[in-house]
């Protein structure tokens, strides 16, 4: 063993031993995987077995003079005329002043949150917030001064508001206008499933901040495609695109592809372009994702996508309704909310025995998966269900029976190794 294997293997074997470790799984059973139901993926509008889809970006790549790679960073040979014809339909499409493509929604987070918030000022963030916002926050010359960085409760309104307030007690700059406040929330939590009140945020920084400081930043990485005018996202649905300071929309779960658009003014997109690093020294994503992405807004842009959407809303809608009505018990398996804005895809199942009971459903046909701290808080763990267009409602009444079928068996508390 090397000294470098010797001085990192402590922190796996105690993740090991408190049955925390990641894991990659096997080609074996990757292989077991395609043969069950799909509860699991991202793929939630079924776009990535659509034979449109397929033939529409066949089409695309026949048209395109250049398919393989990218030709290099943006600020380099990989600022194409491709890349940029692609950002321009993209400010279009989503009525934004301006659009920036980044190869995944991951660094569109770390690039913005690392570089925007300036010493100085103030980034509010709730408190189930995508990790690459965190990892973004972390690095911004905000997080020099302590307290500038502070989260609040999830979805709580009033939560939010006493933080503003408190901020604006001790640093008059955010009163004044010379401060800015950042405040971070997802569309849809990925999670959780659940949706934001981004109404009622607005209404809250608007009123507190109304020198026009205040800054709210909206990650839509899981509503894209499915919510919404042409599947725009939750912004979009609730009319609120002028009062939101940028957007953030990923093109790698709904919408079948890879990448990322920041939508946002064309001051921010230019500061982005000279200060986000994961902007600056990150290959431009290559052509074919470009011929992809193109594939598949053609089919949001003509309606093509709309029967997808409406009976994955569907299928989403029944899932909720015959779980409510099997009444589980609530210490073995429960939702994290009573109800919320929208039917979503996202129904994470809250269980102290998250692990044995994905375990249970995959032995009966199921692809799902457990979601354990430290991806989830202590005590939050869950079988994470994402439901898909292609599911059926045969196969949602299989899954509830089969968390029947566990509940009432004797080897509910045993976590298999495995997982």
């Amino acid at each position: 063993m090397s000294t470098l294997d010797a001085q990192i293997k402590p922190a796996l074997d105690s993740r090991r031993d408190r049955g925390i470790l990641r894991r990659l799984p096997s080609s074996s059973a990757l292989r077991d995987a395609i043969t069950r139901a799909d509860f699991s993926s991202n793929d939630y509008l079924s776009l990535a077995t659509s034979p449109s889809l397929k033939a529409r970006f066949i089409e695309k790549i026949r048209s395109f003079p250049r398919i393989l790679g990218s030709g290099g960073s943006r600020l380099l040979d990989g600022g194409t005329l491709e890349h940029a014809e692609l950002e321009e339909r993209l400010a279009a499409f989503f009525k934004s002043p301006a659009a920036l493509l980044y190869t995944s929604g991951y660094d569109a987070n770390v690039g913005f949150f690392g570089s925007v918030p300036a010493e100085g000022d103030l980034v509010i963030y709730d408190e189930l917030i995508h990790a690459s916002v965190h990892d973004g926050m972390r690095t911004s010359r905000a997080a020099r001064i302590p307290g500038a960085l502070q989260p609040f409760k999830h979805n709580d309104i009033e939560a939010l508001r006493s933080v503003i307030e408190g901020a604006i007690r001790t640093q008059p700059s955010f009163e004044e206008g010379t401060g800015s406040v950042f405040v971070a929330i997802e569309s849809l939590y990925s999670m959780d499933g659940d949706i934001a009140p981004i109404n009622a945020i607005c209404d809250v920084v608007e009123k507190l901040l109304p020198a026009g400081n205040g800054h709210i930043i909206v990650d839509e990485a899981h509503a894209t495609g499915i919510y919404g005018p042409q599947g725009r996202g939750i912004v979009a649905y609730l009319g609120l695109e002028s009062r939101i300071t940028a957007r953030l929309h990923t093109f790698g779960k709904a919408l079948a592809s890879s990448g990322a658009v920041f939508l946002t003014s064309a001051t921010v997109r230019e500061y982005l372009i000279n200060y986000s690093r994961p902007q600056v020294f990150t290959t431009a994503m290559s052509f074919s994702t470009v011929a992809n992405i193109h594939a598949v807004f053609d089919m949001l842009e003509y309606g093509e996508y709309l029967p997808y959407s409406e009976r994955l809303q569907g299928l989403a809608r029944y899932f909720v309704e015959q779980f409510l009505a099997h009444q589980f018990a609530p210490e073995l398996v429960r939702l994290p909310w009573s109800k919320t804005l929208l039917y979503t895809p996202i129904v994470p199942l809250l269980s102290p025995c998250a692990k044995p009971l994905a375990l249970y459903l995959q032995g009966r046909g199921f692809l799902v998966r457990p979601i354990t701290h430290p991806t989830v808080p202590k005590g939050q763990d869950r079988v994470r269900v994402c439901l898909h267009a292609n599911n059926t409602e045969d196969q949602i009444n299989g899954l509830l029976k089969g968390i029947r079928s566990w509940i009432e068996s004797d080897d509910r508390g045993v976590v298999a190794s495995k997982l």
